[in-house]
């Protein structure tokens, strides 16, 4: 008998996790953006209208920058984080931080994670910044943290 009460006792202590993970709220998924959708990183793209359809966005949430290594007909693009909005507004590169090269938008593209709630800058830093300058290929975005997303 003794044994059957102990095994009673652990049928009771397991249905009453399984019931409290139940009643836990489901783990936040991030999310995975392409930057500018079927258009992708390229000139000529609004990316702040794109941030204002797509967001909000949040902590862990993925930017995907997919675009074509240099070519005969393809210019050059890359992709930089301005330390601050005045370098941002400027498009001013030298204190900037390239974090994805000429080729590394090729494919599957070059995956950013947004691992702070701050505000990112981005830019694109070829030919001089000319893509910044222009004010295109530039967007801020800032996510907000991840236990807000079922909000």
């Amino acid at each position: 008998m003794a044994g059957m009460a102990r095994s009673s006792a652990a049928v009771v202590a397991a249905a009453a996790v399984v019931a409290l993970l139940a009643l836990a709220p489901a783990a936040s998924t991030a999310e995975r953006f392409v930057v500018g959708d079927a258009a992708r990183w390229t000139w000529g793209y609004n990316y702040t209208d794109w941030v204002i359809k797509k967001g909000p966005f949040f902590q862990n949430d993925t930017l995907v920058f997919m675009y074509d290594p240099p070519n005969a007909t393809v210019h050059a693009h890359s992709v930089y984080m301005m330390r601050n909005l005045a370098d941002y507004q400027s498009c001013n590169l030298k204190a900037a931080k390239l974090v994805a090269g000429v080729t590394q938008g090729a494919g599957s593209g070059f995956e950013f994670v947004l691992t702070k709630r701050k505000k990112h800058y981005f830019v694109c830093g070829e030919r001089g910044g000319i893509h910044c300058t222009m004010g295109q290929m530039k967007f801020i975005v800032k996510p907000k943290s991840s236990a807000c997303r079922d909000d």
